[in-house]
């Protein structure tokens, strides 16, 4: 065992790969905290966090004034222990997104830093239940593009590999979305997936009725149909349909999930590492998830979701998207249109820090000793 002595902390800014819109908004950028804790014995953990445009100085103020004092003295490996006093600590701006994703960089640069100083890898110290995961994608699925090109790029991931492909919907009428899920479809056959996500952008008789329309396209799951905090319209619609509905992604407590599974309201667990607060609160929702037999497909962040899900036996998917190559020295394996976690000590994140520090947002860094 070996205290904290030093955070460093900045925050670069990631522009996306492909223009990205959905049904209530544009991600114009990615602002991306990263974290560097050190112990006493000269040992480095590295984690991150994410916004999808703003928030992220707020972010970095967090845990400049409130969470990295608190961290200097303790010892780096009770991760749990950590994780539930910070939680406290932050107790009057918890549970909410800003202090989740505070929260999130420091346990996973925690968790790498602990899986560093053991010689293990984040999927093996996590549970290694499984090898492999099957990827889907969805750079090519935003509300924006047109039909044609919709069918080319699900063509293209069938071709390449990969189980699936997720189109945005939310288009001003519900026959505007079928007419494209149904392209995609006759395209693709019907052993490949198509995931849909409405991005909360529907009021319950709405979901309803979308539901009942894309039902014959047998599509892999409705996601996020309605507003993340709408617990008894998420039962309501679950209900009313035979397809599989996906919430997750806009949760921030391990409690919420709780309240979603024990009511039914949901068939598929979209749990985002950096959203719910890091790792040590995923794995609980993970596991929890298992105990209603209900499968786990993570929101975003692949780089690092890979190694979660082959921890956990649940795990169905990972979603393809791809955001950290620049800040990387080797991109995420895949093979066969899957996602093979690294087996490198940490968590199989090979960051480049030059890299990093060259796109550093100007007066972001910091540090605390």
């Amino acid at each position: 065992m070996a205290k904290i002595t030093r955070i460093e902390a900045l925050m670069v800014d990631l522009l996306p790969k492909v223009k990205r819109t959905d049904a209530i908004q544009s991600f114009v950028s990615q602002e991306t905290p990263i974290i560097r804790i050190y112990d006493a014995d000269g040992a480095i953990g590295t984690g991150y966090t994410y916004t999808i445009g703003t928030g992220g100085p707020s972010i970095m103020m967090l845990i400049k004034h409130t969470l990295a004092p608190a961290l200097i003295g303790r010892e780096a490996s009770e991760t749990e222990k950590i994780w539930r006093d910070l939680l406290f600590l932050t107790h009057a701006t918890s549970v909410g997104a800003m202090t989740s994703l505070a929260l999130a960089a420091i346990d996973t640069a925690l968790w790498d830093l602990k899986c560093r100083k053991a010689g293990q890898p984040l999927h093996l110290m996590a549970g290694g239940a499984q090898s492999r995961i099957p990827l889907y994608t969805t750079e090519g699925g935003w509300l924006h593009i047109e039909t044609s090109a919709l069918v080319d790029d699900a063509v293209k991931a069938k071709e390449l590999g990969f189980g699936g492909a997720k189109v945005k919907i939310g288009r001003p009428h519900v026959s505007e979305d079928v007419a494209r899920l149904e392209a995609v479809r006759r395209a693709v056959g019907p052993a490949f997936e198509i995931m849909t996500d409405a991005n909360q952008r529907f009021t319950v008789d709405e979901a309803i009725r979308r539901a009942r329309c894309l039902t014959p396209i047998d599509i892999a799951w409705l996601e996020e149909p309605l507003t993340a905090d709408d617990l008894s319209g998420h039962v309501r619609l679950s209900q009313s349909t035979t397809l599989p509905v996906a919430v997750g992604e806009s949760l921030y407590s391990h409690l919420h999930f709780r309240e979603y599974l024990q009511q039914g309201a949901c068939s598929i667990v979209q749990v985002d590492v950096a959203r719910i607060g890091g790792i040590t609160p995923w794995l609980k929702v993970a596991h929890l998830a298992e105990c209603f037999n209900v499968p786990v497909c993570p929101h975003f962040l692949m780089e690092l979701h890979v190694s979660l899900c082959t921890s956990v036996p649940n795990a169905r998917w990972v979603e393809y998207i791809p955001q950290l190559d620049s800040l990387t020295e080797k991109p995420m394996r895949i093979e066969n249109g899957h996602a093979i976690p690294s087996d490198d000590p940490g968590l199989g994140i090979a960051w480049d820090i030059n890299a990093v520090k060259r796109a550093t947002v100007e007066g972001s860094a910091f540090v605390t000793e």
